[in-house]
């Protein structure tokens, strides 16, 4: 038995590799729709990887040393510094946000992210200025100036040059260097005005270091050879366990922009995803058609004797062959455009990717390609394996109705389950992929449903006069119509575009219409508790200002959650950020206006006794802690759990001053901390209200929310034409399934144009009819796609962001039109040569 299945299968071989010396014909756009989609997953992939080998590679220097620990409001004591001098080199830099203006042009003053720095930073790696000026000298006290180095922005926004002076705090700067590069910025993404760097000797001279202020010290640690970087920081856990800092290693340098590409690769694998899932549909009607020119020849082959199980290696053998040919091409262009993009784009990312060769998610997208090969075309297949000779012959004229054996459509199904597991196997966000799988299942079968309701729709409407349309309409639901296959890998693309597509404008509404609204115009950071009266009667003296609050506030870390270490709690992905860094916290006797406690009670306002607080219920949830549950936090080094009495509902979109932690009165109102406030006002007011504020109060630093809005929509707007542009590759994808269907189709095509012909029907009539055909068809899947592609924007928004939703029909009508010109621009490509075909010759062979 075994010697006949050899036998067969080299057999199989033989005749698959006979045939296959005709080409590539009738098999291009198989190739190519699996190409497409392995190529993407490839090539996100392999992005996504060499991104993370870069971060590897510039870890020590991005981190600034082997190990980094940030404090809040307080410097590292006498006794840290003398173990850091144990054990390692270190540098001490103080980062906070100021005010500057010029000395000479005293209405122009900025915002700035200051950076202040010893005698030894950088540790590793060299601060690049300009004229290649030394840094340490370029800060150094001259003339009784201290020198300062910015970024150019500054002195286009201030309109100064080097040399020239500029105030801050109680100090003068002269500017000596421009900034070309750090080697540890790319540590802090986030920023609200250009760099300037001084000394931390010329930041003592500005008396900007004040109590409670937003300070961060950075201390930066180089170990020697003798010291591991795990062994250091459990030793500085042990020796120091409340110091209260946060500890990073070179594999957490830049956790912002690792979350980030984690984000990034998520979506733009899916995005590939549903490419190869849309080239399988075009996979499957390749092999349907390819099956159909095959017809004579395999009646031929059971004519003779050969049986069922023969025929069908036969063509697996070749499917195989073809489907693994166009996996190598789509991760020969998975390899290749990748290192191009990151030759071409160098230098213009905050970090270099490391270019090489990464086998991983190679091997990843051809498990996906093959996987999709089979799946889709194992259906047609094991279909020609059960039609009898008889039927094959007259196959080409009337669809036989036989449906493969159970065996092949539980394999089919089984395949189906396998890239359902694959998926959720190799996501970086398991809850994410399992939406995504469920999501695209359920798209498929709307659509494929739909695709079905739109041919029996088809076939029912009767009495049509014109004659174009009723040949469209007959099109779409005679034998061997193209409608299922292009309603599916159309419909498909055309739902992640909608969708994409009302995200981002929900989000852009968000951020350029709601958001300035309800916004404040300033937001004002470390007004002293010896500065709060001035500072109210100083704002509230400007005629014609808004809403004004301010609130006390100090930061700290969440380091227990009832009583269990933070890093040992399982927490949900979507709060996860409470316990990234350290929080804004502040104290109230009573709650503010609009406050919604959802569960417990507010406390007395003359609360005196332990510590208590009210925290935000969807925190809470995510943490899985409830009423009369502890948090604990450590606050400038000293930890304090407190009992949460009560849990509030918080609208984070609205921009109104809360706080996901509020303690009761009594516990941090003896500790250093400063005050910070809100303030509505019209925007032709901005001006004069920044500077009788900067003017009276040089430490407090002002923040405009019209600027900060306008540079997150610019940045909103880029990454959604990114995103955009990649979710088109699955219309293109559609496309090529589109062409593919009509490739498969035109024997027929070109025979009904020729009876249509002969029995008098003209050029125009014909194309009329084949173009309506296409339109009715394209405004068919956009209507389908344009219903699940809005629920699915509508869940997402709603659900998984918690923003209001705002149907915006341009987005949807765009995409529509865009659909419809597409497909009737390639079925119009796919029928012209139909036109042109001379009658006498066709009919003469019929």
């Amino acid at each position: 038995m075994a010697r006949n299945e050899t036998s067969e299968f080299t057999l199989a071989v033989k005749f698959a590799r006979r045939e296959l010396r005709g080409g590539l014909k009738g098999f291009r756009i198989f190739v190519a729709c699996l190409a497409l989609g392995v190529a993407a997953i490839a090539g996100v992939g392999t992005i996504s990887q060499s991104i993370e080998a870069g971060l590897q590679r510039d870890g020590k220097k991005l981190l600034g040393g082997d190990v980094a620990l940030r404090l809040l409001h307080r410097p590292a004591s006498p006794k840290h510094l003398q173990h850091f001098k144990k054990t390692s080199d270190f540098s001490e830099v103080i980062e906070m946000r100021a005010m500057v203006r010029s000395s000479s042009l005293k209405k122009t003053r900025a915002l700035i992210e200051l950076k202040a720095v010893d005698n030894t930073y950088p540790l590793i790696g060299t601060v690049a200025l300009k004229g290649n000026v030394d840094l340490h000298n370029a800060l150094e006290r001259k003339d009784g100036i201290w020198g300062a180095v910015v970024e150019n922005n500054l002195l286009v926004k201030l309109k100064v040059k080097l040399g020239d002076v500029l105030q801050l705090g109680e100090s003068q700067f002269r500017l000596t260097g421009i900034i070309e590069k750090e080697p540890d910025r790319v540590a802090n993404v986030l920023s609200f005005g250009p760099r300037m760097m001084i000394s931390t000797k010329g930041l003592a001279a500005t008396k900007l270091i004040l109590p409670g202020s937003q300070i961060r010290y950075r201390y930066r640690i180089s170990l020697n050879n003798k010291v591991g970087v795990t062994s250091w920081t459990e030793e500085l856990k042990i020796k120091f366990p409340k110091a209260g800092w946060r500890i990073r290693t070179t594999e957490e340098a830049a956790p912002g922009l690792q979350r980030f590409i984690d984000h990034m690769t998520l979506f733009l694998s899916f995005v590939g995803l549903t490419t190869l899932l849309v080239g399988g549909v075009g996979v499957s009607n390749a092999v349907s058609s390819y099956l159909d020119s095959k017809v004579k020849i395999i009646a031929t082959y059971k004519c003779l004797g050969a049986p069922s199980s023969l025929v069908f290696k036969i063509y697996l053998i070749q499917i195989g062959i073809l489907a693994g040919f166009g996996v190598l091409i789509g991760i020969a262009f998975g390899v290749t455009l990748p290192a191009l993009a990151i030759f071409a784009f160098q230098g213009a990312l905050p970090i270099n990717p490391e270019a090489g060769f990464y086998p991983l998610p190679l091997i990843t997208a051809a498990i996906f390609g093959s996987l999709i090969a089979m799946t889709f075309a194992l259906w047609p297949l094991a279909r020609a394996r059960e039609i009898p000779a008889v039927n094959l012959f007259r196959d080409k004229f009337q669809s036989s109705q036989v449906r493969p054996h159970f065996k092949f459509i539980l394999t089919v199904i089984l395949g189906g389950l396998s890239l359902a597991v694959l998926t959720i196997a190799t996501a970086n966000n398991s809850w994410f992929a399992i939406w995504f799988v469920i999501g695209t299942g359920g798209a498929l079968v709307v659509l494929k449903s739909a695709a079905s309701l739109l041919t029996q729709c088809a076939k029912k409407i009767k009495g049509v006069r014109s004659t174009q349309l009723r040949l469209a309409l007959s099109n779409l639901h005679r034998p061997g119509a193209v409608t299922s296959s292009i309603v599916l890998s159309l419909g498909l693309g055309l739902t992640v575009l909608i969708s994409i597509a009302l995200i981002e404008g929900n989000l852009s509404r968000q951020v350029n219409e709601r958001l300035p609204v309800m916004a404040p115009a300033f937001f004002f950071i470390d007004i002293q508790p010896r500065q709060v009266a001035g500072f109210d009667q100083t704002l509230k003296s400007v005629p014609g200002i808004g809403d004004y609050k301010r609130v006390a506030t100090l930061r700290g870390r969440i380091v227990k959650i009832a009583g269990v270490p933070v890093e040992k709690v399982k927490i949900a992905p979507g709060v996860e950020w409470a316990t990234r860094g350290d929080r804004a916290l502040t104290y109230a006797a009573k709650p503010a206006n609009g406050t919604k406690i959802v569960a417990g009670t507010w406390w007395p306002e003359n609360y005196n006794g332990p510590p208590i607080i009210s925290l935000d219920a969807n925190i809470a949830k995510g943490f899985g802690v409830s009423l009369g549950d502890t948090l604990t936090l450590n606050i400038l080094g000293r930890e304090i759990e407190a009992k949460i009495t009560s849990l509030r509902k918080i609208d984070w979109r609205s921009l109104r001053f809360d706080f996901a932690i509020i303690f009761a009165p009594g516990t941090l109102d003896g500790a250093p901390h400063s005050h910070i406030a809100a303030l509505q006002a019209p925007k032709k007011l901005e001006d004069k209200i920044e500077k009788v504020v900067s003017d009276q109060f040089n430490n407090i630093s002002i923040i405009r929310v019209r600027e900060a809005l306008q540079a997150a929509a610019t940045m909103l707007d880029g990454i959604g034409a990114a995103i955009r542009s990649t979710a088109a590759v699955t219309i293109f994808g559609g496309s090529l399934v589109l062409a593919g269907a009509l490739a498969a189709g035109r024997r027929r095509r070109v025979y009904d144009a020729v009876v249509f012909k002969v029995l008098g029907a003209t050029r125009k009539t014909i194309l009329s009819a084949f173009l309506l055909e296409y339109g009715l068809l394209g405004l068919a899947t956009s209507i389908i796609a344009s219903i699940i592609g809005t629920l699915t924007a509508w869940g997402i928004v709603v659900y998984l962001m918690g923003m209001s939703w705002v149907f915006i029909p341009s987005a949807v009508w765009t995409t529509v039109l865009v659909c419809m010109i597409v497909t009737m621009i390639i079925g119009f490509a796919g029928t012209w040569r139909a036109l042109g075909q001379k009658a006498a010759p066709l009919l003469r062979n019929k």
